[in-house]
């Protein structure tokens, strides 16, 4: 009876040894992203789709130690029921803001501009321009009035959502009221601004703001998917998207909406995979020296529980980013440099719920699972459309 027992010690040396050659594997809970996590999130974010009527969703998550979570849900086309896909281009809205203001950042560390040169070096007819600094236009404390909360906006753009817009016809809108306070007062989220950021980058290199994007921006970080169009120009694939900001209150579909009139505050199209590299790019600083990334990321109270405002940035709960929304599509790109944790959302639909983004119910829901102690809230970058020709307010073109 010796041999067996002999022979069985000799078999687990060998497994031993053999295993000491092996990658280590996990167990299943600290590996990456155990079944009941998965389940979790896929329960939490079904649960928001159906309560928010949110047609369509891509979600990524990416955490260190954890299985990577990637998944889609509903349809990119609502009459024909075609799913929607990781793959897609979607609208990006306001994070468009994280990519003028980094272009931005780049002309300061090359010397090119001054954070606190006025803006009225750079543009002219801007009430309290010789007081307003480039960097309150960055930090969201100008005190300039969005032109996207004019009515008289709201309506010309809603009665023609094809139509070409230029800074030139943007800007008036919000021009025409009266600053809301003193540069630097109070924090205040306006378009007004990051368009006024757009021209200021225009009229310093001599370029169109797409192309110094392009060139010093997307490039740099291997960015293939993300562009600025000039038009309405959308590449496929793409989901359609749907918003009931329109001029009867009923949803539309609003796919081949021109979204020329956000430009360099809200203009942009990118992609789930390009977003996640996006998010550590931007929250580390790779294209920014330290000191310039660490000014960007000093933010300011926003008047919203433990959320700042930095240099086109967003940081709520740790986690860092931007979000946004313009009809028919919303997004959020954050990083939590805590857990070195990427998430990405998209999707096809700005229709609000419970007086709330859909994006924002989506993060909320998926970082309480996953980080409860630091759970996502983009209210503080949410802007409401005034009174339209339906008497009643709704969110608007205006987004995160």
């Amino acid at each position: 009876m010796r041999a067996p027992s002999m022979m069985r010690r000799a078999l687990a040396a060998g497994a031993l040894a053999l295993a000491a050659l092996l990658p280590v594997s996990l167990p299943a809970q600290a590996g990456a992203a155990p079944r009941d996590v998965a389940e979790q999130l896929d329960t939490a974010i079904r649960q928001t789709m159906a309560e928010a009527g949110i047609p369509g969703v891509v979600v990524g998550l990416w955490r260190p130690g954890h299985r990577d979570y990637v998944r889609s849900f509903g349809v990119a086309d609502t009459a024909t029921g075609v799913p929607i896909d990781e793959d897609m281009y979607f609208r990006i809205g306001s994070e468009t803001k994280t990519f003028t203001v980094t272009a931005l950042l780049e002309l300061v560390d090359d010397c090119l501009v001054g954070l606190d040169d006025p803006i009225s070096k750079y543009v002219h007819g801007v009430r309290d321009g010789e007081h307003i600094t480039l960097r309150q236009l960055a930090e969201m404390r100008s005190g300039l009035y969005s032109y996207t909360e004019d009515t008289d906006y709201a309506k010309t753009f809603l009665s023609d959502p094809g139509w070409q817009w230029t800074p030139a016809e943007t800007l008036p809108y919000g021009m025409k009221h009266d600053n809301r306070f003193a540069p630097g007062a109070a924090f205040d989220y306006s378009n007004s601004n990051l368009v006024l950021l757009g021209m200021v980058i225009e009229k310093v290199t001599g370029r169109d703001v797409a192309s110094v994007i392009r060139d010093r921006v997307l490039r740099p970080s291997h960015l293939g998917q993300t562009l600025f169009p000039a038009g309405a120009e959308f590449p496929a694939p793409h989901p359609h998207g749907y918003s009931n900001q329109t001029l009867d209150g009923q949803t539309a579909d609003t796919t081949d909406w021109n979204p020329s009139w956000a430009w360099s505050a809200g203009a942009m199209i990118s992609t789930l995979h390009d977003l996640r590299v996006w998010a550590k790019v931007l929250a580390t600083g790779t294209l920014l020296s330290a000191r310039t990334q660490a000014q960007r990321l000093d933010g300011l109270p926003t008047g919203f529980p433990d959320t700042t405002y930095g240099l086109g940035i967003l940081d709520t709960h740790g986690w860092i980013g931007h979000n946004g929304s313009l009809p028919g599509y919303e997004s959020v790109t954050v990083y939590l440099p805590e857990q070195d944790a990427t998430l990405v959302v998209l999707l096809n639909t700005d229709s609000s719920h419970a007086g709330q983004e859909p994006s924002t119910l989506l993060g909320q829901a998926i970082t309480k699972v996953v980080t409860p102690d630091h759970v996502y809230d983009g209210s503080a970058t949410a802007k409401l459309l005034p009174i339209t020709a339906t008497g009643r307010s709704r969110s608007g073109p205006a987004g995160g």
